[in-house]
Formats: C-alpha cells, structure tokens, sequence
C-alpha cells in the first residue's frame, strides 16, 4: 500500500473510531434529557428534576466539551497548556542560563508558520495555509481539498513592536486561479513549497498543493518582497512541485529541485529548474522586483526520487550545490555552471532519514566545505559529516535519536538543535496523539569540538512543520507544528491561531554585549576591505557573517556562518575583510555581529554582498 494510502487508512480508521466515541458519549449524556433536541451546552430545568443537580452537570459539561469545536474541549486545551508549562518549569529549574541558555517568553501568533524568512528588513516572514479543523487529532491542512479553502495565508511578525496582536501584519498572497477544476480563486496555496533568498532581499518561493492526489504539486512562482511587503506573481514553472527544496547559486540565481508533480503524492520530479531563466537579469537592486519572470531548466537532472522529498541542498566553497536525498544513495553534487551532476559516496548509515536537519559547517574565514547530516531518524543518534571531496564521517551522536528537529548555526559558530518528534504525527505516543515524550521538548548544543548536551526544555512538543530561527539580537525564534499549536491553543475562536517561543542562548547570559554602532549601507564587494563603528572596540575578538534562515520542514537551506578578518583596528573603528567570493558567500543579505572572547555577540547590523 502506497504511503498516501495507508495515511488515508489511518485517518479514516481515526475518524471512524473517534465519532464512534462521541455518539456513544453524547448519547450517554443526552440519554435522559428532555427536550432530547436541545443540544446547548446550558443546564436545564428538566435534567435536575430527572437526574438531580449533580448528575446533571456532569452531562452538562459532556456536552459543553464533545459538541463544542469538533469534540475537542478547550479545557483539554487549557489543561494541556497548564500541564506543559509545569513541566517545563520543573525540568529547567536545574538549567543555569549561563550554562544553557534560557526560554524566556511565549505569545500568541496568527500563523501556524509553517514556512518561515528571516527578512532584511528585521521582520520574520510566517505562512501556511488556512486550517480545515481546530482538533488537533484531525488533519488540519487542505491537503484534499478543491476550490477556494483551499488557501494559503502570510504573516509578518516585528519583533521591534513586542508579543502582542499589533506585532503582526497579514500580508495575504495573491488571489489566483489554479488547475483544480472548480475555476475558483483563492489565495495562492504555496503552503508545503520551497523558497529562498534571491540577492536583493527577497524571498522567492516555489510549488505549493493543488489540493487532490495526496499532495499533487502547483506551478506556482511567487516573489515576496520585504522592502514594500507585498508580493509578486512569475510565471509558471515547466512541473508542477509539492515538497521541494530551493538554494541561492553563487551567481544568485535559484535552483529548484525535487517535489511531487501535480499528479499527486510519488509522482516526483526530476527536472532542475533556475529563477529567474538566463534570458533575465539576477535582482541585485531592491527596485528590481521579478514579475512575470520565467524559469528555464539546467541541462541534467537531479533523480532523487519519491522517498526524497524535500532534499537538503547547500552551496559549498567549491561552487557546486550539494544535494543530499534522505535515501541513503541519493547524494550528488550539482554544478550550476557546467550544468553537470557527479555522484558522491552514499551516506555511510544506509537508512531512509525522514525530515531531520542538516548543517553547513563554519570553516572560519572561508565558505563552509563540509555538512553535517543529523536527525531524521528516532533510532539512531549520530551525526554525519560529508566534506565537499565527498568523505563521510560519523561525528558525535546526540542525545538521542529524533525526527522533525530544527538546526540552527549561531553567531559564536555553536550549533543549536530545538524541536522534534518521534515521527511526522507522533509525539512519542501514537499517531495524532498530542501528548508528548518529554526529551523531544529539550534543546541540545554542540559546541567546536562537536561534543553535545541536553539542556532546557521549550513548552510546547514541536515536530511536523516546527520551524526556528536566529534574529538579528542573537534570540532564536521557535515556532510551527499546527497540532500542538491547536491542542494547546487557549483561545481557540480568536484570530491567534499559533504561537512563538523566544529562547535567549547561554552567551546572552554571560555580560553585556560588544556594541556594534554602525556599518555600510551600501553594498560590499567580495575580497575587499570595509569599516565598522563600535564604542567597545577593546572588547572585539571576532566579526560573523550569518545568514538568514528560511525554513520548512527541517530543510534550511540558507544557513552560513563567516568570520571576516579584522585587518586594522583605529579607535571606534574596525577595517573588516569581506569575504573572498561568491562561491564563499552566495550574495545576498546577510547580519553582522561582533563577539567578545567569551563568544557573546552585538545586535546585528544588516550589509549585503555584490
């Protein structure tokens, strides 16, 4: 039986055996009411005469929990919330935050973020689509579903405004017609897409969900744009694509690969396609905004097949983009100027490795020349390392074994891994069952000598479609898994349909900060020499380059992490050297920290390399 199948059994089984539940239980509760047709959750008269007062409520509230939002109680929502932050508080009382960092604030969002752009712009870009259920034991995307709810939705979240409702600006995609049939318009339905950073700030995403066929891909194109917060529509690409994965080329240019075609779940692609086509310019300006642009395709292909969806693609020093297929034999380096593919040892573990993450290592003053593979597999703990010659080596293990974790590179070149799960829809216990082991809720770091260690735990479990990212003030963001997000949702009717968690890594707890003052605004040019303002100048041992992330599905394949040499130091300023080339640093935007010796960082200022 084909995975989409048994997935549709499994629901169907699950609905069945829950709707069986509620008849039973409703009937029991309404057995003896009179009227029988009243089904309000409000106390009545004729029940305290038949059952008495204290039998009555009982079935009062029954009926308040089964009749209300689909059978899912919002005191089950409430209790699960309760019960996390408990347990939460209770494990990391034994966490010094100097140590381990911190969680430090939980808020409301309106957005599951899915999907999630750290912009230039200082804000985070969220989106997925609009939920076809508020009960965290049912599917709640589109997936099947023709016609207009079939939608996607966008937030931006400014995290200089604060946790509240005003923070969040909706930034809905546009309205369009796809190939479903129904000749409906809807906004555009991008959710399980690829994306990536074009050199000018913007965000370029790919594919999306036609809503039949278990995932049959869309040939959406679409362009955010940070600058104005609006977006754009392209052109089709040449096949539709559910599941890919988008990387920036060193000539700026996206390649996209891999994804379901529109003829439903396994029917993948292998075509290659580049945004925008070679007939059009790469945007480096910000008033360069593609619209009506095409792709092309590269001259090879890239055959990962229907088990590897949502391959991991990286840009490394050599100029070639990696793809790494979660089957263990599909990995091949791609040259995007020779348009050539060469095939690289397979990973040494030999299994499948569903959605875990996947790093590109810092190597100081250059690009990074090697990968660490990690995550995707609950039973087997060990990292992965395949350098850019194409060698594998197996690095220290974590703590675990874990799937749908999140990988983060940090200003101090740490690795940082939050979220995660013991399968795409099991926390640990069964199939859309949101109570979870509590070990996936616990961070883990890794440190230069590749060593790891457990610490705090965040309050929600996050597996499926959890997402995480660094900002420009050193936090990281943690967010996404709508099911967790609707199981501990205390407010289920309003309009905050997700939430965020902010945790404060141990170097945020080590002093204060090195202060960055002030840095060019204009862009930089690779290999040359630029200056930097600071009011401690005594006080920084080390200038980062770090990329923003874009994610999804534990795929993040905008992660890089630089030092850039301090060539002269003169009072309040720094002379900084840009990085050698493209190949090093694909151009685009990047944040600029300055560290102590103790490996604490300044806010970021934002440059962009040309």
């Amino acid at each position: 039986m084909s995975r989409i199948k048994r997935r549709s059994a499994r629901r169907t089984t699950h609905r069945a055996a829950r709707r069986a539940t509620i008849s039973v239980l409703v009937a029991a509760a309404l057995a003896t009411a009179v009227p029988a047709a009243a089904h309000d959750g409000s106390s009545r008269p004729e029940e305290k005469a038949a059952l008495g007062a204290e039998h009555a409520q009982e079935h009062t509230k029954v009926r308040e929990q089964l009749l209300k939002l689909g059978g899912y109680s919002q005191l089950a929502r409430i209790d699960s919330l309760n019960s996390l932050t408990r347990s939460q508080a209770d494990v990391n009382a034994r966490f010094h935050p100097k140590t381990y960092g911190q969680f430090a604030e939980y808020f409301p969002s309106p957005e599951f973020a899915a999907h999630i752009a750290m912009l230039p712009t200082g804000k985070v870009l969220l989106f997925s689509f609009e939920r076809m259920e508020s009960d965290p034991t049912e599917e709640p995307a589109p997936t099947n579903t023709l016609g207009r709810a079939n939608a996607g939705r966008a937030f931006l979240w400014d995290p200089r405004r604060g946790t509240g409702p005003d923070a969040f600006k909706k930034v809905t995609p546009p309205e369009l017609v796809v190939p479903d049939g129904t000749g409906e318009k809807r906004p555009a339905p991008f959710f399980c897409a690829g994306h990536a950073f074009l050199p000018n700030g913007m965000l370029g995403v790919f594919g999306g969900n036609l809503g039949y066929g278990g995932g049959a891909g869309a040939k959406l194109s679409l362009v955010f744009d940070p600058w104005t917060e609006g977006w754009s529509v392209n052109k089709d690409m040449e096949v539709g694509r559910w599941y890919p994965s988008v990387a920036t080329a060193p000539d700026g240019r996206l390649l996209i690969m891999s994804g379901h075609t529109d003829q439903g779940w396994g029917t993948s692609t292998s075509v290659i396609e580049r945004f925008p086509a070679k007939s059009h310019p790469v945007p480096f300006e910000k008033t360069l905004v593609p619209k009506d642009v095409p792709t092309d395709t590269l001259r090879v292909d890239a055959p990962f097949g229907a088990d590897s969806d949502y391959p991991h693609l990286f840009t490394l020093r050599d100029g070639k983009v990696y793809g790494l297929g979660r089957h263990a034999t599909r990995q091949w380096a791609f040259d995007p100027v020779a348009e050539t593919r060469a095939d690289l040892p397979a990973r040494p573990d030999g299994i499948h490795r569903g959605y875990g993450s996947a790093v590109p290592l810092p190597a100081g003053l250059r690009g990074p020349d090697s990968v660490l593979v990690l995550g995707g597999d609950r039973d087997d703990p060990n990292t992965y390392r395949l350098t850019s010659g194409g060698a594998w080596e197996k690095q220290q293990p974590r703590a675990f074994g874990r799937t749908q974790d999140d990988t983060l590179l940090l200003p101090d070149a740490s690795l940082l891994t939050v979220n995660g799960a013991h399968g795409i829809r099991d926390y640990g216990n069964g199939d859309y069952n949101p109570k979870s082991d509590l070990k996936y809720r616990q961070i883990e770091t890794r440190n230069a000598l590749g060593e790891w260690k457990l610490g705090p735990a965040q309050r929600l479990p996050r597996g499926y479609h959890s997402n995480a990212l660094v900002l420009p003030d050193g936090r990281i963001m943690v967010t996404g898994d709508e099911l967790q997000q609707l199981a501990n949702d205390p407010k289920i009717d309003d309009d905050m349909n997700g939430s965020i968690e902010i945790f404060e890594p141990a170097y945020l707890h080590r002093g204060s900060r090195p202060v960055l003052d002030r840095a060019p605004e204009g862009p930089l040019r690779y290999d040359t020499a630029f200056n930097v303002g600071t009011s401690t100048p005594d006080r920084v041992k080390k200038a980062v380059l770090l990329a923003p992330t874009t994610a999804t599905h534990s795929l993040n394949t905008s992660q890089r992490h630089l030092e850039l040499g301090i060539v002269k130091r003169q009072g309040n300023n720094l002379r900084l050297q840009a990085p050698p080339s493209a190949n090093d640093a694909p151009p685009g935007y990047y944040m600029l920290f300055l560290l102590d010796e103790y490996g604490v960082p300044s806010a970021a200022k934002w440059v962009s390399l040309r």
